[in-house]
């Protein structure tokens, strides 16, 4: 059984699209990154997927259950934490806690101790008098204190600092490890690149492309460096140029011995290619299809 499985979904805001046409399927067990830009279309394909927000066209099944006719099931079995979570603010953080714990009915107590603990969260303060990594670090109680099979996490690590955001990944790990499925909404491209096995970028709704993070990130594109030139002859194929006096870097993506012939017309004093990063893959699918 697939943990998520779109087919043709769609939502629109009246005229404005939402998301359209998403054909996507996620394993259970999966770490999934999904990518994309403020805007881009991963908020609402979330709300959508949840049953907040009514799909235009198109359907989803979440677990095996259908996202429009068993919403409140799925609600029941997944871990969702919202981009942007809005608490009562003169409830006190351990209140917020066993609130949402008992909205599912459950005996939370033991596990989201254990994850107070784990993100140095202090439960005995108010929601107003919290910094926005420390209501961040709420939502993710709220989100995983229930062990869900399935958790939902649209850009979690925006307001935490590095060490939280390590230790937030390392209990995502630890759940995963287990058999819980993750679905991980980011535009920070290096979190992807580390911690998930597949991912799909997102661009103005419609999905580019859905693949293992190892197959995104291996193209036949080239990350070329220069020392010794200010400038290149023409050469096709060539994007994200930078230069810095005497030096100069670009994305190649034609054929090498094209590449190796010119530059060796040329009275440079360094060179090196590689292999683009993720993030630099990332631009390239966009700026690819504008």
């Amino acid at each position: 059984m697939d943990a998520i499985k779109t087919m043709s979904l769609t939502k629109y805001y009246g005229k404005s699209k939402g998301i359209e046409d998403m054909n996507l399927t996620i394993e259970q067990g999966d770490f999934f990154g999904f990518i994309g830009p403020n805007g881009a279309g991963k908020s609402t394909t979330i709300r959508t997927l949840l049953g907040l927000i009514s799909p235009t066209s198109g359907n989803a099944r979440i677990l095996g259950m259908d996202i429009i006719k068993q919403r409140e099931d799925i609600l029941s079995q997944v871990g969702y934490m919202p981009s942007e979570a809005s608490f009562y603010r003169n409830m006190r953080v351990r209140d917020v806690i066993k609130f949402s714990a008992d909205l599912r009915h459950r005996d939370c107590s033991k596990e989201a101790g254990y994850l107070c603990g784990r993100l140095e969260l202090d439960t005995s303060k108010k929601i107003r008098e919290l910094s926005l990594g420390n209501r961040k670090k709420v939502s993710i109680i709220c989100a995983l204190q229930h062990n869900p099979e399935l958790c939902i996490l649209d850009e979690p690590t925006s307001g935490l600092d590095p060490l939280m955001q390590r230790e937030f990944y390392a209990i995502l790990e630890e759940r995963n490890a287990k058999g819980t499925t993750i679905f991980v909404s980011s535009h920070i491209l290096s979190e992807i690149q580390r911690y998930c096995r597949h991912a799909a970028v997102i661009r103005e709704g419609r999905l580019l492309t859905s693949d293992t993070t190892e197959n995104l990130g291996h193209t036949d594109t080239k990350r070329v460096r220069l020392r010794g030139v200010s400038s290149l002859p023409d050469l096709l194929h060539i994007k994200d140029v930078q230069t810095d006096g005497d030096s100069l870097s670009f994305l190649y993506g034609g054929k090498l011995d094209i590449l190796l012939n010119t530059l060796a017309g040329l009275p440079l004093t360094d060179v090196s290619i590689t292999e683009p990063d993720l993030e630099e893959i990332f631009m390239h699918y966009y700026i690819d299809t504008k």
